[in-house]
């Protein structure tokens, strides 16, 4: 063989050296991230959380895991056919995010793909495991609570509006199992306090811009408004309104306050999904999600925005403030 045949020869080879060498290596995980919101962008700090769960487990997106990110903008009818597709589309594991629906879409759509779900509803009572301790199927995740909290939200509501007798509740009703769960809380809490509810829906930005212009015409005391990913997508436009109006306003998470509201009470979310990072990651790596208990939060906090309760002129209780986990000044 001459020189130049040889040197010609070998280089082709090694050319493909790497070639083969990529095709044998293993593709990457895909998780499939399926969320009743507008966009990733839009649950920024959520989605930060999550990756530092997976982190925590050893993954990190683009290096050895691979996120592909699935909306439907709050159109709860699309859930189905998306869950279908990342079905289609052989994900590794689905993350089924943003309230019920979502998590009951993903469970529908396959019995075999791991699910890891976060709901504020019982997971036991939605048919999406056998038990909290031992799920049992192909889904497991965090009950991070909502609907059970709603009593504890109205009575630190009261407190800080003594005399409050209206209660203007909002809630989403494009995601119905959880504005219903709502509802239902918030009617039996208020009778027993004695407190009148009328109830509003919204479920795209024109309709809470609607539904305060009804607000004012009503003037209830106070606002409640139910813990849905759409409203924490839109807590600056609530936040804004209810100063606008002078209302004050509950909200199911510290998001919310930041943003400018008066209150809230719930679980840290973040850590909700920083903990649903982890529970992929561990099913990246072989667990079986029937042996993985659903957690449930054991710390819940409040949070007052005092600027804004000066700015609608109310006095927060000594004993209010005391029980707060932050106060926002």
């Amino acid at each position: 063989m001459k020189r130049r045949a040889f040197i010609t020869l070998l280089g082709g080879a090694a050319a493909t050296w790497p070639l083969a060498a990529r095709a044998q290596q293993p593709a990457m995980p895909v998780i499939g991230f399926l969320m009743m919101g507008f966009s990733p962008q839009g649950l920024r700090v959520r989605m930060q959380a999550f990756r530092q769960g997976l982190k925590d487990a050893g993954y990190a997106e683009g290096e050895n895991v691979t996120i592909e990110h699935r909306w439907v903008e709050n159109q709860l009818d699309r859930l189905p056919d998306v869950a279908a597709d990342l079905v289609r589309r052989r994900v590794t594991v689905i993350v089924a995010t943003g309230g019920t629906a979502s998590a009951i879409a993903a469970k529908t759509a396959t019995t075999t793909i791991p699910i890891v779900f976060t709901v504020p509803e019982d997971p036991v009572r939605l048919g999406l495991v056998a038990s909290l301790a031992r799920p049992g199927g192909n889904a497991t995740g965090i009950n991070f609570f909502a609907s059970e909290l709603v009593e504890k939200r109205l009575e630190a509501l009261r407190e800080l509006v003594p005399n409050a007798v209206r209660v203007a509740v909002l809630v989403n009703p494009a995601d119905a199992s959880n504005s219903e769960a709502t509802v239902k809380g918030v009617e039996a809490a208020a009778h027993a306090m004695a407190l009148q509810v009328q109830i509003f829906r919204a479920s795209t930005s024109a309709e809470i811009q609607a539904a305060f212009e009804r607000l004012v015409r009503e003037r209830p005391d106070a606002l409640f408004v139910g813990g849905d990913p759409f409203f924490l997508v839109r807590r600056v436009q609530l936040a804004t309104l209810a100063a606008l109006h002078r209302l004050p306003a509950s909200f199911s998470n510290r998001d919310h306050v930041e943003a400018g509201g008066l209150m809230s009470y719930g679980t840290n979310i973040n850590d909700a999904f920083r903990q649903a990072g982890i529970y992929v990651g561990r099913i990246l790596k072989g667990e079986k999600p029937a042996d993985l208990p659903v957690m449930q939060p054991t710390k819940f906090e409040l949070v007052i925005n005092l600027p804004t309760a000066k700015a609608l002129g109310l006095e927060v209780p000594p004993t209010l403030l005391a029980r707060a986990d932050e106060v926002i000044e």
